[in-house]
C-alpha cells in the first residue's frame, strides 16, 4: 500500500477513535488518555534505558497512571488538592528501589526514570485540568480544540515546509533536526492561528478573539520545541522512529511530541488570564 495512503488511513481511523473517547464519557478519556500514556513512556523507556532496570521501569509507570488518577479524581469529584501530594508516594518508591540494585554498571540511565515522567506523565495527566470546569463537570471540547490547533500547526509545517522548503531553504535547528526549515515553521503558525480563528468564528472554541489567536501562537512555539525535544533524544540514540504501533506514523511518541509541550504551554497561558 502506498505509504501516503497508510498514513492517511491509520491517521484518520486514530483521529476518529480519540474524537469519540475525547466527546462522550469522561472515563473513555481518562481509559485514553492512560493508554497513550503507557504506550509514550514505554517507547521512552526503550529508546533511552533499552531492556535494562525493567522493575523500575514498571514502577515509573504506574507512578504515571498513578499521577493521572490522583488528578482526575480532584477534578471530578472535588477531592482536596492535597491529595495531589500522594502522588509523589510511587516516585519515591522508584528512588527507593534503585539503592537495592545490583548491577550499577549504567546506574546513570536511571534518571531517564524521572525525566520521562516530567516529559511525558505530568503534562498528560495535567489533561484534566483542560477536560474538567471548575464544577467538575466533563467536556473534551477544549481538549478537542487543543489537538485541532496542534494538528493543523503540524500540518501547514509539513505542507508549507515541503512546498517552499527548497525556495527558503534556512533551517531552523539543523544539529537537530535538519528538515526542518523557517518557512515550514511560519506556515505552522499561520495554519495554527487560522484554525483557532475557525474555531472561535464556529464558537467552538469560547474565548475573546484575541486570547484564542495568542493561545495558538503560544501552543505553536511551545509545539515545535516538543517536536526538536524528542527530535533531539532519538538523535542522541541514533533512532529514526520512537515505535511502529501506528502503521506509516511510527510511535506514538513521534504522533504527540509537540503536544506534551504545547498542551501545559496552553493550559498555563488560560489560567495565567483566569480563563480555564
Amino acid at each position: 500500500m502506498n505509504n501516503v495512503l497508510l498514513r492517511a488511513i491509520s491517521g484518520t481511523v486514530f483521529v476518529l477513535v480519540m474524537l469519540t473517547c475525547l466527546m462522550f464519557n469522561k472515563f473513555l478519556f481518562a481509559g485514553m488518555v492512560v493508554l497513550i500514556m503507557v504506550l509514550m513512556l514505554v517507547e521512552f523507556y526503550r529508546i533511552t534505558m533499552g531492556r535494562s532496570y525493567r522493575f523500575s521501569k514498571f514502577l515509573a509507570i504506574l507512578a504515571g497512571i498513578f499521577l493521572f488518577g490522583i488528578l482526575f479524581a480532584t477534578s471530578a469529584y472535588h477531592l482536596p488538592m492535597r491529595f495531589v501530594a500522594l502522588s509523589m508516594i510511587p516516585v519515591f518508591i522508584v528512588m527507593v528501589n534503585s539503592l537495592y540494585i545490583e548491577d550499577k554498571e549504567e546506574y546513570g540511565k536511571l534518571s531517564n526514570i524521572y525525566t520521562g515522567l516530567l516529559y511525558i506523565a505530568v503534562p498528560l495527566a495535567l489533561s484534566n485540568l483542560i477536560a474538567f470546569d471548575k464544577s467538575g463537570n466533563f467536556s473534551g471540547l477544549l481538549l478537542i480544540c487543543f489537538f485541532v490547533i496542534i494538528w493543523c500547526a503540524d500540518v501547514g509545517a509539513f505542507a508549507i515546509g515541503n512546498a517552499l522548503g527548497k525556495r527558503f531553504p534556512k533551517k531552523l535547528f539543523p544539529e537537530v533536526s535538519p528538515h526542518k526549515t523557517w518557512v515550514g515553521f511560519i506556515g505552522g503558525l499561520v495554519c495554527s492561528v487560522f484554525a483557532a480563528f475557525l474555531l472561535y468564528r464556529f464558537g467552538i472554541l469560547r474565548f475573546p478573539l484575541m486570547h484564542s489567536l495568542i493561545l495558538s501562537v503560544v501552543m505553536n512555539i511551545a509545539g515545535v520545541y516538543g517536536d526538536l525535544y524528542e527530535s533531539q533524544w532519538k538523535r542522541f540514540y541514533g533512532v529514526k522512529d520512537s515505535g511502529n504501533i501506528i502503521p506509516g506514523h511510527g510511535g506514538v511518541l513521534d504522533r504527540f511530541d509537540s503536544t506534551l509541550m504545547a498542551m501545559p504551554f496552553g493550559a498555563i497561558y488560560l489560567a495565567i488570564f483566569d480563563l480555564l
